[in-house]
């Protein structure tokens, strides 16, 4: 590869990599082509991509974002996922997929000009999608209404049950 092509390939990287809501990196070192292929295949299902570059050529695409604190995970061969549209999604895929294939290993990640530990992307896996968590705040915004109209509800509901009682009574 020429300094053209590498260079072409930093600039293709950093355009990615500012488009990206988040991405992560992981070591894949002795995963088979299927299990790899496997791997691309549920990243691109939830709209991931995974891509492998030379780590000095990630290292020029950090420098020219002026990203700090991923060059020591950097080391042997690492695997570049991102996402485009949710930040959550490389992280909710590569961390089971790693409890499952051992040769897998969540190492960095990055998101909102934050560098993520390997704990902090297991943490962020575990929570529940972006639809659930917006049916559960809609769900507590909603529930004060309800509770309102339940009780607004009751007052003439128990009327009728004295009235109908007393009828009952005097029959």
């Amino acid at each position: 590869m020429n300094r053209t092509q590498k260079s072409e390939m930093v600039n293709q990287l950093v355009s990615k990599m500012q488009k990206a809501k988040a991405f992560v990196l992981a070591e894949y070192k002795g995963l088979t082509v299927s299990q790899m292929t496997d791997l691309r295949r549920k990243l691109h299902t939830s709209k991931s991509s995974v891509n492998v570059i030379k780590n000095r050529l990630f290292k020029r695409a950090l420098k020219q974002l002026s990203i700090q604190g991923l060059d020591e995970y950097l080391k042997g061969p690492v695997a570049f996922a991102s996402c485009e549209v949710d930040p959550v999604m490389p992280a909710k895929v590569l961390v089971p997929f790693a409890k499952e294939n051992e040769k897998l290993k969540v190492k960095a990640g990055f998101m909102d000009n934050k560098v993520l530990t390997a704990k902090m992307l297991e943490e962020i896996s575990m929570l529940p999608s972006r639809e659930i968590l917006l049916a559960k705040f809609l769900g507590t915004l909603n529930a004060p209404a309800s509770n309102l109209v339940g009780v607004l509800s009751a007052v003439p509901r128990q009327l009728v049950t004295v009235l109908n009682a007393i009828k009952e009574k005097k029959n």
